[in-house]
């Protein structure tokens, strides 16, 4: 996708550690056209698969999610980092260790969203070594749904989790794939 790669350069920053922080468009304030052709995309690449649900974790991937649903017109559950108040323990669960913040997060769904006859598509903003998208996995395994297939914003490639998905058998489709950020310089898989 082309603008999210010109985004990318014009306003994403390159920290130590392999951090692309893209906090401008994506996770911390929220550009909603690029948003919604991010979904329209994601729409585009999966048509040729049934989808009931979109599944993403809170915070970051929701804004992208629903965006896909809208474009799909079906519901968008997220995965809660955190038990609320009003949910009960009638949830599936996960525990999703970040890589940027270095802790673990025990996720949870309640029950009631998705069940054993929905077609769920996995939408995330970022993919590096795959936590976050395994432990959706996980969700899906225990709801005994179909995992039509897994949509990343921003692949960072270099990392393990794209590859280790994809030899698994998983369908993922990502926007923009990094295959390096090294010298705090953003160099993408077709360059």
């Amino acid at each position: 996708m082309e603008e999210l790669k010109q985004r990318i350069l014009q306003d994403g920053e390159v920290l130590d550690g392999d951090i692309l922080k893209v906090n401008s468009f994506l996770n911390h304030q929220i550009d909603p056209q690029l948003m919604q052709r991010i979904g329209q995309q994601f729409k585009h690449l999966f048509d040729d698969q049934p989808v009931t649900k979109i599944l993403t974790i809170e915070a970051s991937g929701i804004a992208p999610a629903l965006m896909t649903g809208l474009a799909f017109n079906v519901p968008v559950v997220f995965a809660r980092k955190s038990k609320s108040a009003i949910q009960n323990d009638n949830s599936y669960h996960a525990d999703v260790f970040s890589y940027t913040k270095k802790v673990t997060n025990h996720i949870l769904v309640d029950r009631k969203f998705i069940n054993p006859t929905d077609h769920v598509l996995i939408i995330d903003d970022f993919l590096a070594n795959g936590e976050a998208v395994n432990g959706l996995i996980q969700v899906c395994n225990q709801a005994e749904c179909t995992l039509t297939g897994i949509g990343i914003v921003i692949e960072k490639a270099f990392q393990k989790g794209g590859q280790q998905l994809r030899n698994s058998g998983y369908r993922l489709e990502s926007l923009v794939r990094i295959k390096s950020l090294a010298d705090q310089h953003v160099t993408f898989m077709e360059d």
